[in-house]
Order: C-alpha cells, then structure tokens, then sequence
C-alpha cells in the first residue's frame, strides 16, 4: 500500500500486526482514524488505555474483570454449585450471550496443545481443582470440539471424577442452517451419538 505519509504507514503496520486483521483492513481502519474527528480518537484512545491499565483477572474464574471479583462470580443469584469451563473469556461471553446459563464459570486460558507447549501446567487447571473442594455438584465441559479441546476435556474429565462430582461434556452436532453432506464425520457422528428422543 503506498502513501506518502511515514505516520500512517507505521500505523496500518500496528494494526496488520493485530489479531484477525490483515493489511487491508489495518488500512481501512488507519485511514477511519486520520479522517475521524479528534473527540472520537482521543475517545477510543481513553478506552485502550482504560482497558490496558485497569483490566484485571477474577480471582475466582480467570476471566478478564475490572475488579478482583468478576461480577458474575459475585453474583448471588448464580449457582455457584455448577462451573462451566471454557478456554477463553470469548467463550464464556458467548454462553452469556445466550441467556441461559445461571451457574458459574471457570477459564482455563487456552486448551491442551503439546505441539505449542501448552500443558496442563500452563492453563488454570489448579485453580479449577481448588475450586472443586467446595460444594460443587457438577462441572460442564465447554471446551471447543478440536483436537485440542477434546484432549483438554478427557484430561479434565480425568481428574475430576475423584472428586464425585458430575462431569458433563456441553454436545455438539450440525450447525442449524448447514447440509449434512458438508458436515464433518466426526461432528456427525457427535451429533448421531448426542441424539435425543423428541
């Protein structure tokens, strides 16, 4: 992308840099900010720096939060007998988003993946076992249906059953809206052995 202004080179390189943002759309966005009314960056910059500054992890879940305790965790109308755990606060905001969920959660901060090294030792599975030691009547599994997601929900499986408590695995199957000729094996045969009686 050639332009004369060193400023903005440097700024669409900042944002290529950022997660799911390729070139073009590092461009779009540099060029919104050099156009956009100075009320408006100085605006998103106050929120950037908020967030860097301010954001910390919940004590009990490991979500992001912007005090000790995340405001679901302290909640009293949660069921804090029922721990869903999920690999990302994206994952958990997705459950909430559903509304249906009124327990707890847990996040680990990514999955079991060897080839990466990440081990057990370096998600918050400790932190989970702590929790365990409450009155905690079941744990769902809501790890992502990859590879890496299901070798974190056997290991997790795995270690919680010495506790006697209910494991559950959340289901998972064909998308609403796909054909089933352009579904995986393994996701239909999830959604086969998940099955239901209507």
């Amino acid at each position: 992308m050639l332009n004369s202004s060193e400023n903005l080179q440097n700024l669409i390189a900042e944002f290529a840099n950022l997660p799911g943002l390729g070139r073009k759309s590092a461009g779009r966005l540099a060029y919104f900010i050099a156009n956009a009314p100075k009320e408006r960056i100085d605006s998103l910059i106050s929120a950037i720096k908020n967030v860097r500054d301010n954001i910390k992890k919940c004590k009990i879940c490991w979500t992001l939060s912007d005090s000790d305790i995340c405001n679901i965790c302290s909640n009293e109308n949660r069921n804090k007998k029922q721990i869903m755990v999920v690999e990302n606060e994206r994952d958990m905001i997705a459950y909430e988003n559903v509304g249906e969920y009124k327990g707890v959660y847990h996040v680990l901060g990514g999955a079991i993946s060897p080839l990466i090294g990440i081990g057990p030792n370096e998600l918050k599975i400790k932190e989970l076992i702590s929790r365990l030691k409450d009155d905690i009547e079941e744990v769902i599994i809501a790890t992502n249906s990859s590879v890496e997601g299901e070798t974190t929900a056997t290991y997790l499986a795995k270690i919680i059953k010495p506790f006697n408590i209910k494991v559950t695995r959340i289901a998972s199957g064909v998308p609403i809206g796909s054909d089933i000729e352009n579904v995986d094996e393994v996701t239909l045969l999830r959604a086969f052995n998940g099955r239901t009686e209507l």
